[in-house]
Formats: structure tokens, sequence, C-alpha cells
């Protein structure tokens, strides 16, 4: 077969909605580059050649996310602290898509969905779940997001034992989005294994934005707002509520990584819950196994920092060994125009 062949078959079937809609049609072939060789470009791109351009390019040719407004509610696919999540069809681009809903009668749920909806509506990266819209009806309110079909990180490595080269390559992929995130001033707020998803080409995407928080004013000081506890930070967790920003995430990290190594939740030598509060509040970590590389263990160890000032930044660990140890492959034309 063809390999430019199948590229441009796959390109004209993704973007075919776009073309075929006038209104949507004039953005897209409003710029001079796009209107003289779609295929060229966006294949030179899902090659590697410049893929650090994608979220421009996603910006450029989709002058509009997906939207979904004629659509049928499926089976339930999942349930969460605060919502349901059920597989969607839209009945305009023939898609399925993910439904994550909360009755309306659930007021301090709905705070959460709307707090997500706020933030994930400014937000596009490939490493972060997709957004299509929201809908509100009588008894629920609900978001429309990419549907992930393998599930989480967490089910992933219940199911199998993950070599540390596979564990480099998802914390690349968990570090290249938090390094998103905070530049466009998102704490998550809530990160682990269970709230990041895996696609079929094993791409992570970092999801759950029920309880992220906007830097306001270029301040890196949040108040208000928990995570989970094992994967909490000392400056969350602190009775005084001194405030948190980027760090939290980044302790939040190692606790994730631990997680994924050793294929259980992170483990704090504590009796009980309030042994634990105590421990995670005066700064320690949970246990680091011996068993781990060096590498491995000097990478949590660093984001472990009980001075949050003191922890490195998304961008510095994307320098560490241990991450480079597995580079991530670069997503396939597929993948790639699952962005537009």
């Amino acid at each position: 077969m063809d390999t430019h062949c199948s590229l441009e078959t796959i390109v004209l079937e993704k973007l075919e909605s776009l073309i075929n809609n006038n209104s949507q049609a004039a953005a897209v072939f409003s710029n001079p580059n796009y209107r003289a060789s779609p295929v060229q470009i966006l294949a030179q791109i899902a090659r590697g050649n410049c893929y650090s351009d994608v979220n421009s390019l996603a910006r450029t040719i989709s002058r509009r996310r997906r939207r979904i407004t004629d659509w049928e509610r499926g089976d339930l696919i999942g349930k969460g602290s605060f919502a349901s999540v059920y597989k969607g069809y839209s009945n305009e681009d023939k898609l399925f898509f993910a439904a994550k809903g909360v009755s309306l009668n659930e007021h301090r749920h709905i705070c959460h969905l709307e707090n997500e909806i706020a933030v994930l509506k400014r937000l596009h990266h490939e490493n972060i779940i997709q957004y299509y819209g929201t809908e509100r009806g009588e008894e629920m309110l609900y978001i429309f997001l990419e549907l992930v079909s393998h599930g989480t990180l967490e089910q992933a490595y219940k199911n199998c034992r993950f070599k540390q080269s596979q564990v480099s390559h998802y914390t690349r992929q968990i570090l290249l989005g938090l390094k998103y995130l905070h530049s466009c001033k998102v704490v998550h707020g809530d990160l682990k294994c269970a709230n990041i998803l895996v696609t079929e080409l094993g791409r992570v995407k970092l999801a759950d934005f029920g309880l992220s928080k906007s830097m306001e004013d270029h301040s890196q000081c949040l108040k208000l707002g928990l995570g989970s506890p094992f994967w909490m930070a000392p400056e969350v967790a602190k009775l005084k509520r001194v405030g948190y920003g980027f760090p939290s995430d980044i302790w939040s990290l190692g606790c994730t990584v631990t997680e994924l190594s050793t294929r259980k939740h992170p483990h704090y030598n504590a009796r009980d819950a309030f042994n634990l509060d105590r421990a995670i509040r005066s700064g320690k970590g949970p246990v680091v196994p011996d068993y781990l590389s060096d590498t491995l263990k000097d990478f949590i160890n660093q984001c472990l920092q009980p001075d949050p000032n003191q922890r490195p930044t998304a961008a510095d660990l994307l320098a560490h060994p241990f991450v480079n140890e597995s580079s991530c492959a670069q997503p396939d034309l597929t993948e790639l125009l699952l962005l537009f």
C-alpha cells in the first residue's frame, strides 16, 4: 500500500465534516499554508518532523473544537466520586465520546463539574483529555469529553507489571501534560494513576480536573480544594492551608511514579488515617523501595522534596536521565487528527 495515499485518505476522511460544512470550511481554508497542502503539512507533523508545532497547527486548521448537540446516551462506563460517565454517540459526526454527568440536585458535585468545564474549555494538548462541550438538561449537567477506551493507568498496572522503560515512557508524557498545564496557569490538584487515561496507542491523557485551580493574578498560591490523601503534598495537607501551587503537582507526580513502579498506592508507615495525615503534613513522603534503580529513586526523591520551593518544575524534570531512558514515540497520523 502506498503510504502517502493512505495518509491522504485518512486526512480527507477526518476533515470531511469540516470541509463539507460551509461555516467551518471558511475557517479551515482561511490559512494559505493549509489551503496549499493540508495533507503534506499534517503528514510531516505526524512523522515527527515538526511535531512540536502540533498545538498551533490545531488552532490554525480547526478554529473550533468538535461540538456535540445531537447525541444519544449509551451504557454506563465508569463512576467516580462525584460523577457518572456514559458512552455517548454523536448523530452529527457518527463518532463516540464520553459523557460525564452529574444530577442537578447534587449542588456540591455540580460545582466540581462546572470547575472542570471552566478549566478544560481553554486547554488543548495531546496529553490532556479533550473537551467537546456541555449540555444542561432538566435533570443532569453533562460535560462531553474525548473517549479513551483503554482505561486508566491504575487499571493498566493492575493487569501487568511495567518495565522501567515503560514507566519512563509514561512519566515523560505526564510531564509534557503538566508542563503545558502549568504554562496555562493551571494546577491539576489530584494527580494519580486513577486520573490518567491511556489510549490504545499508549498515549496518556491527564483527566479528572474537578479539583483543578487556575492561578489568580499570576500568583503561585492557591487555597482550598484537596486531592487524594496518599498523593497529597505537605503544603496542601497542612491545617493552616498555607496555599499551594505548581509544586504540589510535582509532589503528586512523585507519588504517582512510585505507584506506577510498585503497582500499589503510595505506602506510608502510618497505622491509621490520623498518623497518615500527620506524616504527610510533616513532609514525609511515601516509602520508596530499595529495589528501584538509583536513577528512578533519584527522580522520585527530587519530586518529594518537603520544601515546595526546592522541587524541580515539570520542565526541569523533562531533562532528568530517568525520563530520557525511553523516548516517546510520535503519534501516527490517525492519532494526531483526533486533536482537531
